[in-house]
């Protein structure tokens, strides 16, 4: 079955699909249909998940192996196979055939690869797919179809657009979508739900700041303490939100615990960040970052995250940039715990 990007939630409320296609080049709309999946995976009772990444030298028997083991716990499984290219080669074609003819019990299958051709369309191989399970492409959201897609964002968000805000939006992102969806949770940490005007659009997206949130993550984790503790002192002063910088922080804690946690089941540094979509030039970084603690090392930042969140809202007493400044000496390497 071939569906549209905006047809998949429809169909995951009534029907779960022993297999799930995901094709395209635009991360956001990638990364959100995949996490429609898995959530109504585990809203379905498949509360085992396992990761095959499509690395270098990577041995397609890994599928067939995967698909004939038994589930440790006897749960259902959501199997995931990450494709780094669409073009499969003869074994590939006939795995994910043989896989067709003979799919695993209490299985989901989620297939994620780049944009497919229009010649590969037409393959054998996702004809299988087609009749057993669901393929979606997922296109770029360009032209007539951008302002729309930002206003219903904004409007998603709880945030009501004046006249003029979502044209600013627009020409700001350059039709990055991961770049927008980011812009509007900083608008909403920064606003609130409400109306926006051009005004509060202005001071919320600005580049006022000498040093962004996301060059002091960048410091931080390179182990650069002093320089990175100048740059969260330059952000407070210059205006910057403590929201901001903690809704960063807490979200690259939050992968770098999810990269270790898998790091210390077996696999190595190179497939977890690419499982995680880590960028080439942040490799390093990432990297670094991983090398200075456990998971349970990222996992108590976080927890630390959660305190300064309380802090922000009143719940809990203390000064939230002292305890930020803390946290960021502990993504430097400075145990702060």
């Amino acid at each position: 079955m071939r569906l549209r990007n905006d047809q998949l939630s429809a169909q995951l409320k009534r029907d779960l699909a022993p297999l799930y296609l995901l094709s395209g080049d635009e991360p956001l709309q990638m990364m959100e249909a995949a996490d429609q999946i898995r959530q109504a995976a585990r809203q379905q009772g498949f509360s085992e998940r396992e990761v095959l990444d499509q690395v270098s030298g990577f041995d397609w028997s890994a599928l067939n192996q995967a698909a004939v083991s038994l589930s440790l716990f006897g749960d259902r499984r959501l199997l995931e196979l990450r494709l780094n290219s669409a073009k499969l080669g003869n074994e590939g074609a006939k795995a994910l055939m043989a896989y067709c003819e003979r799919p695993a019990e209490d299985t989901l299958l989620l297939i994620t690869l780049p944009k497919l051709e229009k010649s590969q369309m037409k393959s054998k191989w996702l004809q299988s797919i087609d009749q057993l399970g669901v393929v979606i492409q997922v296109w770029p959201v360009e032209g007539n179809r951008l302002m729309p897609w930002i206003e219903q964002r904004l409007r998603q968000a709880g945030l009501i657009p004046e006249a003029g805000v979502v044209q600013m939006l627009m020409d700001r992102v350059e039709g990055n979508l991961l770049a927008a969806n980011q812009e509007i949770e900083k608008l909403l940490l920064l606003q609130g739900e409400g109306v926006v005007t051009q005004d509060q659009l202005m001071q919320a997206v600005a580049d006022s700041a000498r040093f962004d949130v996301f060059g002091l993550l960048d410091t931080l984790m390179s182990g650069q303490t002093a320089k990175g503790l100048r740059m969260l002192s330059s952000l407070k002063a210059e205006g910057v939100a403590a929201p901001v910088v903690l809704w960063a922080l807490s979200r690259e804690i939050r992968a770098l615990a999810e990269m270790a946690n898998e790091q210390e089941k077996g696999r190595n540094s190179n497939q977890v960040m690419a499982a995680y979509r880590v960028w080439d030039k942040r490799k390093p970084v990432v990297s670094k970052a991983l090398s200075k603690g456990s998971a349970k090392y990222w996992r108590k930042l976080l927890i630390r995250c959660s305190d300064i969140d309380r802090m922000i809202k009143g719940l809990n007493s203390g000064d939230p940039w002292l305890a930020l400044k803390n946290v960021a000496q502990g993504v430097s390497g400075i145990a702060c715990l």
